[in-house]
């Protein structure tokens, strides 16, 4: 039994993988790159900007996304020297399964789909709530029976002191993402196409914020650049150097997206190289543009003024660019979109990747279209799921469980690449992570430790999710796997 548990995918079998793959590989350095920054640049930098200053670290937000980037760079080293050595898709899991073993690779296959099918999940909602606001700004007003869950509906006719509606759907979180799915199930050139139109109008719109905030800076908003530690009537404790690091663990979600790249080796035309060099380069530009939005943000209005839940639009009608808001609502949109886009698109190819190893039926998840080359039934599947889960349901802490998930990919692959170098040091490495015993330690210890920061209520579901999954393994997974059929 536990060498079943732990048995390993031979590197040679990951190799055999490669060149029997059906996917089109169309993907080049910078399309990779796009889909990167297209996973990460999304609404955290339009919301979390305004929470982590206005309550916890000021103007010092800036050394806040600085923390975080850094704890981020640690694991986008680790996950660049894995995608130079196995550029397949699969992402987290595959690497786990050729390092550490099975069990533990199912394990993390199970949790990325908090991070993936539940992340867009979450982005859906999110995404209804923009194009709500900027149906409003043109004047529609959509019913709100049409634009909630029914919890939510209920609880916003509570306030409004209106009767409750009998009847309450998300239609546009519904709708945009079957527009997501078919666009992905056209094919992955079709869908980075989009993406890239999309990156390039969002971060255009990120650049417009900086360009033209930085005219309306305001010096003395930035002192006392980090503002005196305090403790609430809560006991909660705000500000100084802790509510720094508070403050970083927050925007540490804003960063989640930059490992999407490596599910997308499969479809990349010279994965070995170029999937480390779009990890590293979309997770260094993000950090930049998420720097310098924090310093004009800060600068514009001062942090206690900070609107929390629309802080780069309330920061221009502060100082009486209103005319601004539309673009900015504009590009939330936008970059709402193709963060579903990315996470569905990686979503399906990780299960791609647990298909074809024989951990999930393979006619369902690694059925490949014979004209358009794309996981079709499982994108269908993916879609279905989000669809409805983002129209009835109320998304107000799935996106700790997304984060959870994440949380302990990154972990672990730091901790996984260190395992490969020490066992097979010979392996051809495109990449190296530099110092990699330093590197993967501070990204085991950085992941570790914000997995701490998270609710007691997260945990208990996180454990509870977990806990479904290893059923799954021993009923289905563990008797279907091709190792265990090698062993007969």
């Amino acid at each position: 039994m536990a060498n079943h548990l732990f048995r390993k995918k031979p590197i040679a079998h990951f190799e055999a993988d490669m060149k029997k793959s059906e996917l089109n590989r169309v993907l080049s350095r910078w399309g990779l790159t796009s889909l990167g920054i297209g996973a990460i640049i999304g609404g955290g930098i339009f919301t979390l900007t305004g929470i982590a200053a206005h309550e916890f670290a000021g103007p010092a937000l800036a050394i806040s996304f600085v923390i975080a980037g850094i704890g981020c760079t640690f694991a986008s080293l680790c996950y660049a020297e894995f995608a130079s050595v196995l550029p397949v898709e699969g992402s987290a899991y595959a690497y786990s399964y050729g390092t550490i073993g099975e069990l533990f690779a199912w394990f993390i296959g199970w949790n990325l789909i908090l991070e993936y099918m539940m992340g867009a999940t979450t982005v859906a909602v999110s995404w209804s709530g923009y194009f709500d606001k900027l149906m409003h700004l043109f004047g529609i007003n959509i019913p709100m029976w049409l634009s909630n869950d029914p919890i939510t509906a209920a609880q916003k006719a509570a306030e409004m002191g209106i009767e409750v509606p009998s009847f309450a759907f998300n239609l546009p979180a519904f709708l945009i993402t079957w527009v997501v799915t078919a666009i992905l199930v056209k094919g992955i050139k079709e869908a980075a196409n989009t993406n890239n139109i999309i990156v390039f109008v969002k971060v255009l719109v990120v650049i417009f914020v900086i360009i033209t905030g930085a005219f309306f800076i305001n010096k003395a908003n930035w002192t006392p650049f980090i503002p005196e530690h305090i403790i609430d009537a809560k006991g909660l404790g705000h500000f100084g150097w802790s509510g720094v690091i508070t403050a970083a663990t927050i925007v540490f979600f804003a960063y989640i997206g930059f490992d999407a790249v490596s599910t997308q080796a499969g479809e990349a035309i010279n994965p070995k190289k170029d999937v480390p060099f779009a990890i590293i380069a979309s997770l260094l530009i993000c950090t930049l543009l998420y720097i310098l939005v924090s310093l004009v943000l800060t600068g514009m209005v001062k942090y206690d003024q900070l609107d929390m839940k629309a802080p780069v639009a309330s920061a221009f009608s502060a100082v009486g660019l209103t005319w601004a808001v539309y673009i900015i609502t504009i590009a939330a949109v936008a970059g709402l979109t193709s963060v579903m886009l990315v996470m569905m698109l990686g979503q399906t190819r990780i299960f791609l990747g647990m298909a074809k190893d024989g951990l999930l039926p393979k006619n369902l998840f690694a059925s490949i279209h014979p004209k358009f080359k794309t996981p079709y039934k499982s994108t269908i599947l993916v879609g279905l799921v989000v669809s409805i889960v983002a129209s009835v349901t109320p998304i107000d802490k799935v996106s700790e469980m997304c984060s959870m998930g994440t949380l302990l990919a990154f972990a672990m692959i730091c901790g996984a690449v260190w395992i490969l170098r020490v066992k097979e040091p010979n392996l051809e490495r495109p990449y190296k992570a530099p110092f990699l015993p330093v590197v993967a330690t501070l990204g085991m210890g950085f992941n570790v430790f914000l997995m701490t920061q998270v609710r007691p209520d997260t945990w208990k579901a996180f454990l509870i999710w977990s806990t479904i999954g290893v059923i799954v393994y021993f009923l289905y997974s563990r008797k279907h796997s091709n190792l265990h059929e090698h062993k007969n």
